[in-house]
């Protein structure tokens, strides 16, 4: 039987989304939580794409195939009855067998939290940027960024192996208080993609980089992004879409920074 599972977690104890020996992952924790829901030891969890250390996720989509008479909502709750509180799953639902949480997404929206100020609260969950950015530029080059554009220099992937083409439908910049939210929707994102791209923009904003120079990365292969690579506490998976799904949601914080 197959169920699609959507998961909420903050990521900041974890070393990401995918099981790796020796390291405590979300996958892990969601296995080891299943096995004491369901008493089952053979099933299989697939998560629509990976998030790296620290990374959190406000709706993870995961395929989860196994042999239980569990209801759904029964599955659920003596899941998270079994998870820690940083992980939850909000819900689940049988699906057909051929879906599939990663090859059948159509596109994926990631957040990215910069906080104008020092907060004792939102620590873990935003970047702060002591220096003034300059948001009328970074919409301006954010504008330059979207559409089908070669993201080599702002990831570790091999081209050759590979494919670093990727279409950017959304990037664009929201003010809540003392937050500035990057939200930036697309095809999918390859790897370190977003915190890279995020940490060049805030490099323009903050006026040590030209509007020109970042452009030019989409064409030179530079080694500036990785260097630049924002911290990975302040992205959040925000959403993945399947075909059908409504795409006009508005964006919205994950988390409040109180008005000083």
């Amino acid at each position: 039987m197959r169920f699609k599972l959507i998961i909420e977690y903050a990521g900041t104890r974890y070393s990401g989304w995918q099981i790796q020996k020796n390291a405590r992952t979300v996958q892990g924790e969601i296995d080891r939580a299943l096995t004491e829901a369901t008493g089952e030891r053979e099933f299989e969890l697939y998560g629509s794409g990976r998030t790296d250390a620290g990374v959190h996720a406000l709706a993870q989509v995961a395929h989860l195939d196994i042999n239980t008479t569990l209801p759904p909502e029964t599955l659920r709750r003596r899941t998270n009855d079994s998870l820690p509180s940083d992980v939850n799953i909000l819900g689940i639902e049988k699906v057909r067998h051929r879906f599939h949480a990663r090859h059948d997404a159509v596109a994926r929206s990631y957040i990215y939290h910069l906080s104008r100020r020092r907060t004792a609260f939102a620590k873990p969950f935003v970047w702060w940027v002591k220096d003034n950015l300059d948001l009328v530029v970074m919409r301006a080059l954010a504008a330059r960024f979207t559409g089908m554009h070669d993201f080599r220099s702002f990831s570790d992937e091999d081209p050759e192996e590979k494919s670093t083409q990727v279409l950017v439908e959304t990037l664009e910049f929201h003010e809540d208080g003392d937050l500035i939210i990057v939200h930036i929707e697309g095809s999918h994102f390859i790897w370190k993609m977003v915190r890279r791209l995020v940490g060049v923009l805030v490099e323009v904003g903050r006026g040590a980089l030209s509007p020109e120079e970042a452009v030019g990365m989409l064409h030179k292969r530079s080694a500036l992004p990785a260097r630049l690579t924002a911290p990975a506490s302040g992205l959040f998976l925000e959403r993945v879409y399947y075909e059908g799904d409504p795409r006009d949601v508005p964006v919205r914080a994950a988390v409040v920074i109180p008005s000083r």
